[in-house]
């Protein structure tokens, strides 16, 4: 609370100097030499067709509802950013900031050579768009100073655009450089920490650390570079943990997080700045995380909230020093992994089948911003197609029922209790009332993999629920998924089935066929009344899907609901993979009713 109402003072004091037309701080001279001295972090290079067409406008550039974000900038561009309001009416905040990012720079300076002429109209472009950023923003003025984590995201590009362009002016650069310096003048007193420490702390600390390097020479520099190393140091084992997973339980974030340390570590070593040797094993078990994941090259699921940012621009990444300890090689056959400090486990059969099985907590506490309530849900992929998804996030502001809907515990493949989330929302960030999830057993035999978890969200309610899922892969290409509840009362229970917008869905008699593409998987349906179809739904929404950022679809959701005695209800998804197998699962069914 203290650190908190420092803040709000510091922004009062400087609002009132910067309205008086006078400067918080005396501008130093940045060395020329010491700049030229320093060395560019460097990239793996992007596909020349995704070059293309990000820099045409198309893709992550392709700013949503640009009339609108443009009118909203030019109004608020000569007030002071605490009196911009944070939720305008009909425009997304986060769209407005992401607009100011600039991450074409980097992309056009780093991104594939594309022939002598539109290289030079590139460099162009790039002149024109920072110099007029500059100064279409003031100094803490409009929108674009809302966020510390925006404003650290800029600052390596400001810092980019001085080492690699030769386009500037003398008093050019010296504007880029003062710029610099204002961003990490705010950000080194405003950073993200105690109770709102993650990805936005990265984003600053990697910002000061750009910003340290090319003020090296003075007092303040030397704090920043100082300050920034020493919390990425240690917010390292806070944002990894120790099995490689996220603290933050989203997928999306821990690409963004560990592209961010990359970075960093890359300049910070070329620079001899500052020892980053103890990353590395952290940063390594992240990376294999996430191949984990991969179902494809691009294609994993969306657990956890997605804004689709990036460190330095959509496609470009900065270089790795991943090394190879020996378990990143594919195993063969049906086989399991389980993270035990995250929470999940994946199932794969070669490339042919690919399931996730969240059993891990909600989020990074205390307030747990970017987790879902999703305990207990699964995805699965058949032959690298979606069939059983996470349905993404859409977006955070300006939505408040959608935003509840898509991080809420219906939108994910796993069971509802009295329509209540197995966490309590508080904003459209904030949870309490956190779960407690936890892996029971999992193990592997002749018949296949068995996986068996709990969560008990719904124990606080009056009469308290615990959840139970039991998972089995079998050999024979099929999957069953059951859902036991113990303790007290009768409920109203509800079990969804979110599938991919690709998928068709047709009957044949007690299944349901789901098509995608070439691929089908049968789904057993019971008397052909086990599950409702639902699509697009408006009214207490269900049957929807978000594949980008802003970006909303309808799908179908199978549900199944039931009321009764928590002891005495359940459910079950027998899911298989091959026609021919149909009676061997239902066999399966039977024989395991009861006993699982």
């Amino acid at each position: 609370m203290i650190y908190r109402v420092k803040r709000r003072v510091l922004g009062w004091y400087t609002k009132r100097l910067l309205y008086k037309g006078k400067e918080p701080f005396k501008y130093p001279d940045a060395d020329a030499s010491l700049i030229n001295s320093i060395a560019v972090p460097e990239f793996d290079s992007i596909p020349q067709q995704s070059f293309e067409s990000e820099m045409n406008g198309k893709g992550s550039f392709d700013v949503k509802n640009k009339n609108g974000v443009e009118h909203f900038e030019q109004i608020h561009s000569k007030i002071f950013f605490t009196d911009v309001p944070l939720n305008p009416p009909a425009i997304d905040i986060r769209t407005v900031w992401e607009s100011g990012r600039l991450q074409q720079i980097p992309l056009a300076l780093y991104g594939p050579a594309s022939g002598q002429e539109k290289s030079e109209k590139n460099r162009i472009l790039i002149k024109q768009k920072v110099l007029d950023f500059i100064e279409s923003n003031p100094f803490l003025f409009g929108p674009h100073y809302m966020s510390p984590m925006e404003m650290g995201l800029r600052i390596p590009i400001f810092f980019f655009c001085l080492k690699t362009l030769s386009l500037f002016s003398e008093s050019e650069a010296k504007l880029i450089t003062e710029t610099i310096y204002e961003y990490s003048w705010w950000v080194s007193r405003n950073l993200a920490l105690y109770s709102s420490l993650g990805n936005h702390t990265i984003c600053e600390c990697v910002g000061l650390v750009f910003g340290g390097a090319v003020f090296a020479e003075t007092g303040e520099g030397k704090d920043w570079l100082k300050k920034g190393c020493h919390l990425l140091d240690k917010e390292l084992g806070h944002q990894i943990l120790k099995d490689g997973g996220p603290a933050e339980q989203s997928l999306s974030y821990h690409r963004f997080v560990l592209d961010l340390y990359w970075l960093a570590l890359d300049f910070l070593e070329k620079n001899r700045l500052h020892d980053c040797s103890s990353w590395k094993p952290a940063l390594n078990k992240g990376e294999l995380f996430l191949k984990s994941f991969g179902v494809d090259d691009g294609l994993s699921p969306a657990i956890g909230d997605s804004d689709d940012g990036h460190a330095a621009g959509p496609g470009l990444s900065p270089k790795k020093q991943v090394c190879d300890p020996g378990e990143d090689a594919a195993p063969t056959g049906l086989s399991f992994k389980t993270f035990p400090d995250s929470g999940y486990t994946v199932i794969r059969h070669d490339s042919d089948l690919f399931m996730s099985f969240d059993h891990g907590p909600l989020g990074m506490a205390p307030l747990y911003n970017h987790g879902h309530a999703d305990a207990l849900s699964f995805t699965l992929y058949i032959k690298k197609k979606p069939f059983f998804i996470d349905p993404g996030t859409f977006r955070y502001n300006g939505v408040p029922e959608h935003r509840a809907y898509f991080k809420g515990t219906r939108a994910h493949n796993t069971v509802c209790v009295d329509n209540m989330d197995q966490a309590r929302q508080v904003t459209g960030f904030i949870w309490d009332k956190p779960y407690r999830a936890e892996l029971i057993s999992s193990r592997e035999d002749e018949a296949g993999i068995w996986v068996k978890a709990r969560q008990d969200g719904y124990s606080r309610l009056k009469s308290p629920v615990v959840h139970i899922r039991d998972i089995h892969v079998s050999r024979q290409e099929f999957c069953l998924v059951t859902d036991s509840f113990t303790g007290k009362g009768c409920h109203a229970f509800e079990s969804h089935l979110h599938l991919d917008p690709g998928v068709r869905v047709d009957p044949m008699r007690d299944w349901l066929v789901l098509t995608n593409g070439e691929v089908r998987v049968f789904l057993h349906n019971p008397d052909n009344g086990g599950f409702r179809v639902v699509q697009g739904r408006e009214s207490h929404l269900l049957g929807w899907f978000s594949p980008a950022y802003g970006v909303l679809e309808k799908t179908i959701t199978l549900q199944s609901v039931k009321t009764g005695l928590a002891g005495e209800t359940g459910f079950s998804a027998l899911i298989c993979f091959n026609e021919h197998r149909l009676e061997t699962a239902l066999e399966f069914k039977k024989e395991t009713a009861g006993r699982l």
